[in-house]
């Protein structure tokens, strides 16, 4: 009688898992929340955050900080929805067969907390190449101590 490795089963399920995951176009080791990549960095100054919107023009983006979330928001323009590609004027759509499809033309978000108090007036958001650069200085030491208000 041959004893079963329980681990091994395990191991064996996570693999079929991934694979039928990848069938659909998302894998284990892909955000699990959403579409957008991003890279949170912090120094001295100031929190980064690096958000990955490949193929998004720069009024298709939009950027909101409420909560301290960051929320990252991209949606495409025009008449097409998620999926819809334009098709050479030459080619008919029924001309032409897909082998594979990973690339996507749809919407994509993102809700990243920001780890450190920051100064939302200060912010700033820059477009480049596919990449979203948004800078959120943080608060100063001053700015911690509370804000005084007057009392009319």
């Amino acid at each position: 009688m041959t004893r079963r490795d329980p681990l091994r089963d395990i191991e064996e399920l996570f693999e079929r898992m991934d694979r039928e995951l990848e069938k659909l176009g998302t894998g284990l080791d892909a955000p699990s929340d959403s579409s957008v990549a991003v890279d949170v960095i912090e120094d001295d100054e100031a929190v980064t955050v690096l958000a990955d919107l490949p193929g998004f023009d720069g009024d298709e983006i939009s950027v909101e900080l409420r909560d301290e979330t960051l929320t990252v928001g991209a949606t495409p323009s025009g008449e097409g929805g998620e999926g819809d590609i334009d098709v050479d004027a030459d080619a008919d759509a029924d001309d032409v067969r897909y082998h594979r499809r990973e690339r996507r033309r749809g919407a994509a978000s993102r809700r990243v907390p920001i780890p450190v108090a920051v100064e939302p007036d200060a912010a700033s958001a820059e477009y480049d190449a596919g990449v979203l650069t948004v800078t959120l200085p943080k608060r100063s030491a001053a700015d911690e101590d509370g804000h005084r208000i007057d009392v009319n």
